[in-house]
């Protein structure tokens, strides 16, 4: 018992001041985005920015109670809480509650609870867990495939709830992968994924496999020197061949309409210049009031409550997964500047402490966090801004929502409660 009175914490306060800097803007333009009128008061239950606030208000409970535990506990109990959260998302096929199409919510009276926003942090923990421990070698196959079930069940299971967005972000635990030693050719692999995934949809089997099979003739007449093996090449070509297929089959028969319809106004598929009309007033509306709102704010934005589209309603969903158009609007390029600026400085700062760490776990754990966030943040942004399809997933700390909000103080501040014992450790 005297040891642990021994015990020091020296908490990094730049990731504190950072994180207290993005929940008070974040809570500023959801007041800009929600309110219908005249504010009589910001304790307003009944108006988003009044649920907020109390949200924000147990966060600083929360936050107490994840500092006031034993650093060493979220290691030793990581398997249970991803477990648990296993078993959260399991029991949303029996007594989950349907929202917009995605079957990921716990109705409790007026409250709604996001398993798949907690699960998000107890997998990190989860891969740290596994990943640290001795006997775990990332450069062997059975520990590799092992790494990622831990993911890929948590994301099966979001995914079979029509919550695509939330499943994507599981994609984020590669850097976490390849940060810790797993080879470079995965790197390759992914990428290749992609861009036979991209071509294709957007030009057909016949050029996607016409065009890699020049380029493998291309590497086998540039590496025929070191002797490189044409069954090799064969077999590779075969593969791609099959991808290609697979990914025409599964968009044009598996996707459904909306989502086959965001992927062809993203990639310029719709050729037809009454259709793509039409489908950007019905599909794209969201969006194309983004864009005019953001654009609308110019260099120094209109001011807070004085955006005419944000307090005109134009963009569905403002509050939520949208908010970053109010950002633009109301603060302009600066204040979005200053946002960006901000979600860089906390993940290069979490990238940054995690490399200090002196246990695996800690190390792993803050890349899993730094990875996430960067996956929402980027995605987000990018979405709001017209560069990706509308995928559907929040900006960390900025939009509507307790078990956004709550999910990501939790996984944030865990990690600082880890950074903070680290004095501790030999």
């Amino acid at each position: 018992m005297q040891a642990d009175h021994k015990r020091h914490f020296k908490f990094d306060w730049i990731t504190i001041l950072l994180f207290l800097i993005l929940l008070f803007f974040g809570w500023i333009n959801i007041i800009s985005a929600s309110t219908t009128g005249e504010i009589t008061s910001y304790l307003d239950l009944n108006q988003p920015y009044g649920k907020q606030l109390l949200y924000i208000f147990l966060t600083f409970g929360l936050i107490a109670v994840i500092l006031a535990i034993e650093a060493k506990f979220y290691e030793r109990f990581a398997s249970i809480i991803y477990l648990v959260s296993l078993l959260s998302l399991v029991g949303l096929f029996i007594f989950g509650k349907e929202v917009n199409g995605a079957l990921s919510w716990y109705g409790i009276g007026s409250i709604t609870i996001q398993p798949a926003e907690f699960a998000k942090f107890a997998t990190a923990l989860a891969i740290a867990k596994y990943i640290s421990d001795l006997e775990t070698d990332l450069k062997t196959i059975k520990d590799q495939i092992k790494s990622v079930l831990i993911i890929t069940i948590p994301a099966l299971l979001i995914l079979l709830q029509n919550d695509t967005g939330s499943m994507l972000v599981y994609a984020s635990f590669f850097f976490v992968f390849y940060r810790e030693g797993i080879q470079q050719v995965y790197l390759i692999i992914g990428i290749v994924l992609i861009l036979i995934a991209v071509l294709s949809i957007k030009f057909g089997v016949l050029i996607t496999v016409g065009t890699f099979a020049a380029i493998i003739l291309a590497i086998y007449f540039l590496l025929r020197k070191k002797k490189i093996q044409i069954i090799q090449l064969i077999s590779v070509f075969l593969l791609i061949s099959v991808m290609s297929v697979a990914v025409k089959y599964v968009y044009q028969t598996v996707l459904k309409p909306h989502q086959k319809d965001r992927i062809e106004l993203w990639l310029r598929l719709e050729k037809d210049p009454e259709k793509l009309r039409e489908m950007r007033q019905t599909i794209l509306y969201n969006l194309n009031e983004s864009e005019k709102a953001i654009s609308s704010g110019g260099i120094k934005g209109k001011g807070f409550m004085e955006g005419t589209r944000t307090t005109g309603k134009f963009v569905p969903e403002q509050h939520t997964d949208y908010i970053f158009s109010t950002v633009g609007e109301e603060w302009g390029f600066l204040g979005s500047a200053f946002v960006v600026i901000v979600f860089v400085l906390l993940i290069v700062r979490i990238l940054f402490l995690a490399e200090s760490q002196k246990t695996q776990f800690s190390r792993v754990y803050g890349y899993g966090v730094a990875s996430i966030l960067f996956f929402h943040f980027t995605i987000n942004i990018g979405m709001v801004m017209g560069l990706i399809p509308t995928i559907g997933i929040p900006l960390p700390l900025f939009s509507y929502g307790g078990s956004g909000l709550w999910a990501f103080t939790i996984m944030i501040f865990i990690f600082i409660k880890l950074d903070a014992n680290k004095v501790n450790e030999w």
